[in-house]
């Protein structure tokens, strides 16, 4: 079932990535990184989002396990194919801040279902879950943080218009997985913290 969730998490983020494309406006961590490349040199998202996300699997599986490695891994590749099928949707055209706080919310929804199945779509994915397991750091404040940062980096690419409403996008994104963290936390705890609180509800 997990699969299928996560599955549907990258189909979710997919259309996010679509909205955000059309409105001419990025995002952050590696799916923004990439988007904001494809700007700026001729290749597709699909396979510049691919290529960076290698070097954060070692990551994954030194930090996280093979399990979530493996689902990440799935997803990644998974999403690099969606977003390519749904390329040949019928083309739209949306204003950049409508665009930016729906494909934000989009993107965000997508992320959350992949969190709560145990698996990311790497980068700062990767880091926000490895934080809040050892940390307890807010996985969606993480996220912003981060994807501040490469927004700020790629300002030359996009612009500060742009940039203004990539901002808004990923406080969006982080703010829908800030809401749902808890349930989150709860998806990577240490098995040993499980067993002793048996009384305590899992999410599955």
């Amino acid at each position: 079932m997990k699969w299928l969730n996560v599955i549907l998490g990258c189909l979710v983020v997919s259309l996010g990535v679509l909205v955000l494309q059309n409105s001419l406006v990025t995002t952050g961590g590696t799916a923004g990184l990439a988007l904001s490349l494809t700007y700026a040199i001729q290749l597709p998202f699909s396979v510049v989002f691919f290529i960076i996300n290698i070097p954060f699997y070692i990551l994954a599986v030194l930090k996280l396990g093979w399990s979530f490695t493996l689902r990440t891994l799935f997803a990644v590749t998974t999403l690099s194919v969606l977003t390519e099928v749904v390329q040949f949707l019928p083309a739209f055209s949306i204003s950049p801040w409508i665009g930016a706080i729906l494909g934000g919310i989009v993107c965000g929804l997508g992320l959350s279902i992949l969190f709560l199945n145990g698996a990311s779509l790497g980068g700062a994915n990767i880091l926000s879950l490895y934080l809040q397991q050892k940390f307890s750091y807010d996985p969606g404040k993480t996220t912003f943080a981060f994807d501040f940062f490469v927004i700020v980096i790629g300002l030359y690419s996009i612009g500060l218009v742009r940039g203004f409403y990539s901002i808004l996008s990923i406080i969006m994104i982080s703010y829908i997985i800030s809401y749902f963290k808890g349930r989150i936390a709860s998806q990577h705890q240490p098995k040993h913290k499980t067993v002793r609180n048996t009384a305590q509800p899992s999410v599955s």
